[in-house]
């Protein structure tokens, strides 16, 4: 799809542009992690026995290493160098966790990491139909995002989201490699945050369908303990509870704007995923009054 700037009312179209992958975007994408991802960086061209991996992040919401590799070649299979890599990191835990200690003075423990949320993004200017129909699973810790770059400064980071499939890659192959990460890497779904009762799920169900009417830009992403909801950044936090829902926006209590004063400041307060405020869901009739206060946050997020 073509992409234009407008002056005195006229389009002209602006021309993508050929980018050095390997070079000028893994420099741009290292210095704006934080920016673009969310990530923390630990190290590039991180070597270790016979592979190097482009770019060592770090996830702070899920405690979870993230490996970044930038291809130009059209021609690499994403589910065999995507499995390699966590294999590499699960079979040397150690040393990805000395790294990290290294690179940026923590005191990271190998208990500290939550291994299970681990995960491969792909970097390329674009990928392969056979690419992208390989990650047609629910259950794949493997992301493919193409990068483009436009001749006004302009650089475009776009997630390829395969169909909702239901087919799990553990049920279609006998890769040994692949069976021995998927015995400690999860990728969750909804479903894996079901096992409430019905009144939650209900809740759940209609705050979400009014989260997602927010915008056009929101993204839905189930991690382990809770769902996240993302705009620019992540604005919305939701942790499903057997009796009620905790919800968590990232606007402080100081500047939301709460006439019924149902919100909690939690800045100080150890719980699940992020946002500095805490809201409990759990009447249908508070819904509405609900999401005038997620709203702020969504709104927040995208300045």
């Amino acid at each position: 799809m073509p992409i234009f700037q407008i002056s005195n009312s006229k389009l002209s179209q602006i021309k993508e542009k050929d980018i050095d992958l390997e070079k000028d975007i893994q420099m741009i994408t290292e210095e704006n992690l934080e920016t673009v991802f969310g990530l923390r960086f630990v190290k590039s061209e991180f070597a270790l026995q016979k592979f190097r991996i482009d770019t060592l992040a770090f996830d702070k919401e899920t405690d979870a290493f993230v490996i970044i590799e930038y291809k130009r070649d059209r021609s690499f299979s994403v589910i065999d160098q995507g499995y390699a890599y966590l294999a590499l990191m699960l079979n040397n835990k150690a040393d990805f966790i000395l790294e990290y200690n290294e690179r940026t003075k923590g005191a990271l423990r190998r208990e500290d990491v939550d291994w299970s949320q681990s995960r491969v993004l792909f970097l390329a200017q674009s990928f392969t139909t056979y690419q992208q129909n390989a990650i047609n699973f629910r259950d794949l810790p493997i992301e493919l995002w193409e990068v483009k770059a436009f001749d006004n400064a302009t650089i475009l980071y776009n997630q390829l989201l395969s169909p909702e499939s239901k087919e799990s890659i553990k049920t279609i192959t006998k890769n040994k490699t692949i069976e021995s990460v998927s015995r400690e890497v999860k990728v969750y779904t909804l479903e894996d945050h079901f096992t409430v009762n019905d009144n939650i799920k209900n809740l759940f169900s209609a705050l979400r369908e009014k989260v997602l009417a927010l915008g056009e830009d929101i993204e839905e992403w189930p991690k382990k303990k809770y769902i996240v909801y993302r705009a620019r950044q992540a604005f919305l936090y939701v942790h499903l509870q057997q009796s009620q829902i905790k919800l968590y926006v990232i606007i402080h209590k100081s500047k939301l704007n709460d006439p019924k004063e149902i919100s909690r400041d939690v800045t100080k307060i150890g719980h699940f995923g992020g946002g500095n405020t805490e809201l409990i869901f759990d009447k249908t009739e508070d819904l509405s009054y609900i999401m005038t206060l997620v709203e702020q946050s969504y709104r927040a997020s995208k300045q």
